[in-house]
């Protein structure tokens, strides 16, 4: 066995006692979309139920807590019968987060290079369109004597 084999060997080992660590540091991984909606569902629920306000009375209150029964009652079986929709729900929303992220940067790049907000508008002298003097259209801000 070489000294790289045992270096790299070295290595891995650390990383995954690394991991292990941030692991019990962090509590239990993730679970599904599926169970994370659910986790969430059940959390705003809870909240919701437990919020008590003194101008409610408790005709309000008990309605309230009908109303989350209900909509737990009508979440459940679509999480169960479908709990694929919401990895792919999870993965679109990934895509969405990426595609956003992307346009900012590029927009936080031309900001901090105080270029142009499109680069495709950009003047350029080797296309006829763009060689053509713009100080014979109108906005131009030159003076007009009508007289």
């Amino acid at each position: 066995m070489s000294d790289s084999d045992a270096w790299a060997k070295a290595c891995a080992e650390d990383l995954e006692a690394e991991k292990a660590r941030r692991r019990a540091e962090a509590g239990a991984e993730p679970g599904s979309a599926a169970e994370e909606f659910r986790k969430l569902f059940d959390a705003v629920a809870d909240k919701v139920s437990s919020m008590r306000n003194p101008l409610m009375g408790m005709a309000a209150q008990g309605t309230v807590q009908q109303l989350v029964n209900q909509a737990k009652a009508a979440v459940e079986p679509v999480i169960e019968r479908n709990p694929q929709v919401f990895d792919h729900l999870a993965a679109a929303g990934n895509e969405l987060l990426a595609a956003y992220r992307s346009a900012v940067e590029g927009h936080e790049t031309r900001w901090t290079r105080d270029e142009p907000d499109d680069p495709r508008k950009e003047s350029r002298p080797d296309r006829p369109e763009d060689s053509k003097k713009d100080d014979d259209g109108p906005g131009t801000g030159q003076h007009i004597d009508l007289d």
